[in-house]
Formats: structure tokens, sequence, C-alpha cells
């Protein structure tokens, strides 16, 4: 037990602390091993899961005043399927649901909830537990809690990531709390609106969705679709083989890509996954607001859009946006401005994190790399003509995600 756990205890005392051992790793380790990802973030996610899921069944077996089965939701291959996708675990105490929702940010200040967790009727919990999995010093904590009726009422909505989040000052610390409330009160009945899609459109999506990606397909889709494909257990299923097929034949290359249409942003018209800089605003993203919007450099461009990229274990687990801003030039060309900034109230992009111009034909136009400290880092501005392509890339070791437009 390291000498921070100890001071961790001491602070917080009404907060559960373990300690991460060898053999729960290890375990954890063995367990994702076992199961094949399409993406290497994916196998991360895998990972802390099952090292969460281990540790705290551990804790919760050797409660002696506990009298309920604790079961797993689902199985080994159904939690391989959802790992694939979305952070978390599902246990039931009795009529309970209880949802973990691990993550190893050292920088850990809020409980971030998949929309999944929330609004899939079938995934919803009556708990979300915020844990934190310290795995360079080695400790387990769970911050406090919420319950599912306090994630609707109070929790913010971020829609460029599609999350629910509340601080942690916010969360009820005492876990015994939620043991007593179990006892006295009678279990929530959650109220979820259903999802539901057509047998028609399923093929459709299946097909888009599981082509092989470094990220999780998610946001590519909107939620009402991605929700009602994953509450189905055939469905999720179907989608995780194919990726898994799709990653092993490695059948979808950068240059076959659709495009992103730029000239519809000045309608403001978005392709999935892109959002325009407003919405980015009143997704709760202020930091970044405040960033691009004092920026001189941008020259306060006429359009502005955003998208969410997640290159997962790479990067810590930390997300980041990339945002680029059109003007129309007198000449007829347009002004293009590429800039990425940290997500989720991040202050800091991880270093060496390479951003990259590339030309239709692949040759690099630009490039730069974030430092220690770097608040953002952006390509210098550029302008092209309507009908023109090129591409952005985002890059870390030898993982890297493409993003292609067209003017």
């Amino acid at each position: 037990m390291t000498s921070d756990l100890n001071e961790l205890m001491v602070i917080y005392p009404d907060k559960l602390w373990l300690e991460i051992s060898d053999q729960a790793q290890e375990h954890a380790w063995r367990l994702s091993k076992l199961k094949s990802y399409s993406h290497t973030t994916a196998s991360w996610n895998a990972y802390l899961n099952n090292l969460c899921l281990h540790i705290f069944l551990a804790w919760l077996k050797e409660d002696p005043d506990l009298r309920e089965t604790v079961n797993v939701w689902l199985d080994d291959e159904q939690l391989a399927s959802v790992w694939e996708v979305v952070n978390g675990t599902m246990l039931t105490i009795g009529d309970t649901k209880l949802v973990l929702i691990p993550s190893d940010k050292s920088n850990f200040q809020e409980l971030r909830i998949p929309q999944e967790w929330v609004d899939i009727p079938n995934w919803a919990g009556n708990y979300y537990l915020a844990v934190q999995l310290n795995l360079e010093e080695r400790w387990f904590g769970v911050w406090g809690y919420a319950t599912h009726q306090q994630i609707r009422k109070d929790a913010k909505y971020d829609s460029l990531d599609q999350t629910y989040s509340l601080d942690v000052e916010d969360l009820i610390t005492d876990l015994n709390v939620m043991w007593v409330a179990r006892e006295v009160c009678p279990v929530e009945k959650l109220e979820v609106e259903p999802l539901s899609i057509s047998s028609t459109k399923v093929e459709k999506l299946l097909e888009q969705l599981s082509k092989f990606t470094f990220y999780s397909p998610r946001l590519d889709v909107p939620f009402e679709m991605w929700g009602a494909l994953l509450a189905v257990e055939e469905y999720r299923q179907r989608l995780y083989q194919r990726r898994l097929e799709n990653q092993k034949n490695n059948q979808v290359e950068c240059s076959q890509m659709k495009a992103n249409n730029l000239s519809q942003w000045f309608e403001n018209i978005f392709e999935v996954g892109w959002q325009s800089f407003d919405a980015v605003i009143s997704s709760q993203q202020k930091t970044l607001a405040v960033q691009f919007r004092t920026d001189a450099t941008l020259n306060d461009p006429r359009v502005k859009g955003a998208k969410l990229i997640d290159l997962g274990m790479q990067l810590g687990g930390t997300a980041v946006v990339l945002l680029l801003g059109l003007t129309s030039e007198l000449d007829e060309k347009i002004s293009i401005r590429v800039q990425l900034h940290p997500a989720n109230e991040e202050i800091y992009l991880p270093p060496h994190l390479r951003l990259v111009l590339l030309s239709e034909s692949g040759k690099i136009l630009q490039e730069v790399q974030s430092r220690n400290h770097d608040h953002l880092i952006q390509l210098k501005k550029f302008k092209s003509h309507p009908g023109k392509n090129f591409s952005i890339k985002i890059a870390f070791g030898d993982i890297s995600i493409q993003e292609n437009f067209v003017l």
C-alpha cells in the first residue's frame, strides 16, 4: 500500500479506497486478452473495466452484511461487444442495477457517463459509481455515486461526446448511504424513453458502423439509431463480429473514406460527428470556447465546425477536438484555419501529438506537434479553391485518424 493511498484514506475517510495488486492487474490483463477487439482503444477499455470489476467484486464478497447475490449483468462474450464501443459495466444486486464507470485520468474532476448507460432502457442503472484507477500509484478509488434520477435532473449533457457529467462535488460520497437506501426504500422505477429501429435500417447501419476505425463508432450516427441498435443483443453482437472481421481483413483504406463537404458548412449542414461551433459552446466546452474566440489568428472565421477525436489509450484516455474555421475571400478562395484542442475541460493537449495537412495525393503540406503544456496546436492558415480535396491527420506514434475534406 503506497503512502499516497494512506494519505487519501485519511483525507477522504468516507470514500472507498483499495489497493491495486499485481495479481489484480495480471488477472484483468489476462481476461482482456482472451477476447479480441478491433482497435487498441477498445482493448485498453476492456482492461480498465476488467480491473475495475475484479477489484470491486472482490471487495463486495468480503462484506458479511451483503446477503443478496451479486451478478455481472452480461457474460464475457456480451461484455466484449459492449467494451468494443463504450466504457462501463453493470452489476445487479437483487433488483438494483449498479453501473461502474472507470477512468484512469490522473486529474479526476467529474463523473462522465456515456449516454448509453442512461438512455437505453435495458442499460439504465439505479446507481452510477465514479471509479478512478490510478495505475501509477496503484490504487482504486470510488469518489462517489449518483442516481439515475439525479443524472437526469442535474447532469450536464455534452452533445459533442454524448455523455452526462456531474462534478465530483455533486456526488454522494458515502457508499453506506446507497446501501441503506436500498434497504429502506423501494427500488426506483426507471423512466426511460423506448428506442426502436426498423429491421430494414439495421443492415445498412451495421454496414456503416462495422467499417474498421481506430475508435468507437458511437458518435458516427444519431444516438437514437445507435442506442436502438445496441439495445438488441443480436445486433450488438453482429456489429462486434463484423468490426473484428474488417479489422483482420484491413478492408478500409483512408483514401476510400468519404470526404466531408465543407461548402455545406456555409449552409449550417454538417456531416454526422461534426457540429457547429455554437453547438460546441452549448455543450459545456467552455475552456475550448474561450481559447477559440480569443485566438487573434483566426480572424473571426465565418463558419466554424468541430469534431471529437478519441485515440483512447494512446492519449491516456484524453479526447481532443478538431476545429476548422472557414472564411470566404474576395478572390473566391476559401481561407481555412485548423486547430486541435483538449476536450472535456482538460487544460493541455498530450505531448507529441501531431496535426498534419495532406494534399489530395497524400503529400504532407504542413505538420505541427504538441509540446508539454500546449493549450492548443494549429496549422498555418491556408487557402484553397472550391472543388479541391485535402485531408487532416491526427497522429500519435504509429496510430492515426484521418479526416478527408472537399471544398
